[in-house]
């Protein structure tokens, strides 16, 4: 599968994620998230956490379950969340479908809680 961003053919695996997470950018990112029908325009809450899921995983190796993304937001956003914060955003679960859009592969284990 590929998606065209820009005039460019972005390869993507059978689940819609980057096959090469260094493709992604932000104009990537929202043409992820158009051609999801779950998500709406992208706001400065989903590039937060975007932003978040791929320090995560450039610079800690990581990709987190549902539960450390739920902490490590409550502490840069300055207040707890619940679940269902993130949910609202990304409501076909933020490990899964944040990392697609995050431009990051996909994770094959259940959320995290």
């Amino acid at each position: 599968m590929a998606i065209e961003v820009n005039g460019q053919t972005i390869e993507t695996d059978d689940n819609g994620n980057l096959v090469n997470p260094t493709d992604w950018n932000e104009d990537v990112a929202k043409a992820l998230a158009a051609a999801d029908e779950t998500m709406g325009e992208l706001t400065q809450e989903h590039w937060d956490v975007i932003k978040y899921l791929r320090e995560m995983y450039f610079e800690e190796n990581e990709q987190p379950m549902e539960r450390v993304i739920n902490k490590g937001m409550s502490k840069i956003w300055g207040r707890k969340l619940s679940s269902k914060d993130l949910y609202r955003l990304f409501p076909g679960a933020p490990s899964k479908q944040g990392n697609r859009i995050a431009g990051l592969p996909y994770v094959a284990r259940k959320g995290g809680y």
